[in-house]
């Protein structure tokens, strides 16, 4: 045996443990994308490989002429491996493309559907055939170069490998994926070429066949090798903040390489000690390691342990940051994105107060496990922390941060409620002060306008009684006072606006909507309008300014007729429940805009030719001063209809 037969021992055995290490990683944090699915499936027929070709080298070893049982179980693993890998690799490339680019591949992935259906029964057909009839040991493909089929599949998949990473390569703006397709496309091009310079080189020399056999396993092993590296160093499976999956899985796999290394080292030292004497030994040396290595790797997770206290530090500053934004909706949101993407989790849900009628969180497929931490203040519940791994438990150091962060977390709750409470008084005050400067502006205004208009009204109401004054004179007084008259509207409106509401009456709202509405009916006749009341059995009773109430649903009523100038309907409704009472008006209107919805509560805003764009602004402030919420839906029905519902609190006895 040469030392190239060593070698390609050497390069099977990582390429086992490479793959074989990527399987374990992917289940232990698996995530229901297809990339994952089609990636594990992928590394599942290369281990196959390396496994068959493993397993006949070792038995070559152990036995010197291989086993009939041994040599049909090494050839059933190189051939399911090589059954599956060439459309596994299209489709994983496929996808692995249709990720970077974040958008659908179209024609490439119906054709990679059809080559599957095609490729895999024509695979497994020919891998039967080829086994049971003809003999042929798959082994031979890794081993010895000696299997030309099972060569040709190989450089077909390193071929397709090499094409089919430069799609993302070439259009994807990730640095971390278009370095990754790159380091793929170089190897699989140089495994493609070591290949297919086999199967043209027919009558090369034996060393030459070891040699290019030796450099297509070593190759082979670098796909997994880069695959391990990025989802190590660049987090590129995501398993994020789950890093005693990689420590386990490490220990395991060393635990691994000492029990082999053990079992070749008995073996060697049989003709010279028992093997029970050298297992024995080479386990008792290991008491002897514990220190060294408790000196190796105490440091290493001491900083570990302080980075990661470092990191949660920072993640609670920046939580307390946001929190002096005031804005409790706005803290939430950014909690659940930093926790998610600072622990790799895929969900997390924050809940203030805790929602009884709400699901529970899932993970996502079902694949992985919830934890659910309740929030904490004073020994009461004021919220609850949902977080949902993608496949494996939390680990405990997760876990254990998780914990520290539920109990944090009211206190940056609360920070945020004072801050936000101490900007709705601050702007509550500054708005009053506005709105006082501006009602001394509008009574100024009114006091110096109203008079002369006053007196113009009066002299032209004294013209027009006048029988001999001509017709068109007539005209155009009678156009002078009405024009007056609306000003004088638009003045009653504008000190309407500056002037705050009186509060605190009990007010029967049914009574006062019924009214109102009746004040309206004949000039909804007159505009051909149908005025309609849903009149509940039993008087509802609020707590509000008669006044103001009234001026709320005129103003409502008027939009709503004025929404129709052909005609239609202006339907008034009131309910309650337990704690508020309801009132609806609706028109069968052209509807309102969503764009012009953000806007229309707006002071001065308005759409009509005439209008002041006072009456919504004032209806939004009479509500708001009441303790009530205004809301306005379109379209109802058809594309068409507006609905305005406004909520006041119930005036108890």
């Amino acid at each position: 045996m040469t030392y190239l037969f060593y070698i390609r021992l050497i390069g099977l055995t990582a390429g086992t443990l490479a793959y074989l290490f990527l399987i374990a990683l992917i289940l232990g944090h698996r995530r229901p994308r297809l990339f994952e699915r089609l990636l594990f499936f992928l590394v599942l027929s290369l281990f196959f490989v390396y496994a068959g070709g493993l397993l006949e080298i070792n038995a070559a070893i152990q036995y010197g002429s291989l086993p009939r049982t041994t040599r049909w179980f090494a050839n059933l693993l190189t051939a399911t491996g090589l059954s599956f890998l060439l459309p596994l690799t299209w489709l994983t490339y496929v996808e692995y493309a249709h990720m970077a680019i974040r958008r659908p591949l179209g024609w490439l992935t119906r054709v990679s559907i059809w080559l599957v259906r095609l490729l895999v029964p024509a695979e497994i057909l020919g891998v039967a055939i080829v086994s049971y009839k003809w003999k042929i040991n798959f082994g031979d493909a890794l081993l010895n170069f000696a299997n030309s089929g099972a060569l040709v599949t190989l450089a077909t998949s390193s071929l397709v490998a090499a094409v089919m990473s430069w799609p993302a390569v070439r259009r994807t703006d990730d640095r971390t994926l278009k370095r990754l397709g790159l380091t793929l496309s170089a190897i699989s091009g140089f495994l493609f070429v070591v290949l297919i310079a086999r199967v043209f080189l027919t009558p090369a020399s034996p060393f030459l066949i070891e040699l290019l056999a030796t450099a297509a396993i070593l190759a082979g092993v670098l796909p997994g090798a880069v695959l391990v590296y990025y989802a190590l160093k660049h987090n590129f499976l995501e398993y994020g903040a789950q890093r005693n999956l990689v420590y386990a899985l490490s220990a395991t796999f060393l635990a691994l390489l000492y029990l082999a290394f053990v079992r070749r080292i008995s073996g060697w030292l049989e003709p010279v000690l028992p093997l029970e004497a050298t297992v024995s030994i080479l386990l008792f040396v290991l008491i002897f390691l514990f220190e060294p290595l408790e000196r190796v790797i105490g440091p290493a997770l001491h900083r570990r342990f302080h980075e990661r206290i470092g990191r949660l530090q920072q993640l609670m500053a920046e939580l307390q940051t946001e929190a002096r934004n005031g804005n409790l909706a706005e803290l939430i949101a950014f909690a659940e994105r930093r926790i998610r993407e600072e622990f790799g989790l895929a969900v997390v849900r924050i809940s203030v107060p805790r929602d009884p009628a709400r699901a529970p969180l899932e993970s996502p497929g079902g694949l992985g496990h919830v934890a659910r931490l309740p929030l904490m203040k004073n020994g009461s519940e004021i919220g609850l922390l949902q977080a949902a791994t993608t496949g494996s438990y939390l680990t405990g150091e997760t876990s254990a941060a998780l914990e520290f962060l539920a109990e944090q977390l009211p206190a940056s709750i609360d920070l945020c409620r004072m801050i936000g409470e101490k900007l709705q008084l601050e702007r509550e005050l500054a708005e009053r002060e506005r709105l006082a400067g501006l009602g001394q502006m509008a009574a100024t205004i009114s006091h110096n306008l109203r008079n002369p208009l006053s007196s113009m009204k009066t002299v032209l109401q004294v013209q027009l009684e006048n029988p001999n004054l001509p017709l068109d004179a007539r005209r155009d007084c009678l156009l002078v006072v009405n024009e007056i008259d609306r000003m004088s509207a638009k003045l009653t409106q504008l000190l309407r606006y500056a002037k705050p509401s009186v509060n605190g009456d009990r007010v029967g709202a049914v009574a006062l909507a019924r009214q109102t509405a009746s004040l309206f009916g004949r000039d909804a006749e007159r505009r051909n309008i149908r005025m309609e009341f849903d009149q509940p059995r039993e008087e509802i009773f609020v707590r509000a300014s008669e006044d103001s109430l009234g001026e709320i649903l005129s103003n409502l009523i008027v939009n709503a007729m004025e929404a129709q100038p052909n005609g239609g309907r202006v339907r008034v409704g009131l309910s309650s429940n337990a704690e508020c009472a309801e009132i609806r008006v609706d028109d069968d209107g052209p509807g309102i805009s969503e764009e012009l919805r953000a806007r229309i509560f707006q002071p001065y805003f308005t759409t009509k030719s005439t209008g002041t764009g006072l009456g919504l602004s004032i209806v939004a402030r009479r509500i708001a001063e009441m303790g009530g919420t205004l809301a306005c839906e379109s379209p109802l029905r058809n594309g068409a209809g507006t609905r305005f519902r406004l909520t006041l609190p119930l005036a108890r006895e």
